[in-house]
């Protein structure tokens, strides 16, 4: 299947799904909700009831939790391509590391694989998802 997908996505604005009990993917989603204020950006764990429904809507495996996705209208990136996407929707300086996207994707993905296969080794692991505060409630789908 290929990273972009033509099934209708359920959301207004990109949505980052991200594993909900890994320490790393958790910093990561704090680090862009600080560089993010004008929230462009929603956020799920992938554990969680939407982002399973995320997941279903576009034919995604929804036991695989070893990914970033980036759900932005009908289409979705996964691995590095969702996380350079990320950084291009954040805007400069760090869309300035957008460009990497030229690198072929199993090299880009190789890096991602093995840092996603020593999360949890390096960085821990939690008993269950992130809640978020009040504050920032209104982030995270339900």
């Amino acid at each position: 299947m290929s990273e972009d997908s033509s099934r209708p996505a359920t959301t207004d604005r990109p949505v980052l799904l991200f594993d909900g009990v890994c320490n790393l993917c958790n910093g990561l989603v704090q680090w862009v909700i600080e560089r993010d204020p004008e929230g462009r950006f929603r956020f799920s764990a992938l554990q969680s009831d939407a982002g399973q429904r995320l997941l279903e809507a576009h034919a995604l495996p929804t036991e695989d939790f070893d990914t970033f996705v980036l759900v932005d209208g009908e289409n979705y990136y996964t691995k590095s391509t969702a996380a350079l996407r990320v950084l291009k929707g954040l805007g400069l300086p760090y869309s300035a590391l957008y460009p990497a996207v030229v690198l072929p994707r199993f090299v880009r993905d190789r890096i991602y694989d093995f840092v996603a296969d020593h999360r949890y080794g390096w960085f821990g692991k939690r008993e269950s998802c992130m809640v978020p505060d009040e504050s920032l409630e209104s982030r995270f789908l339900e």
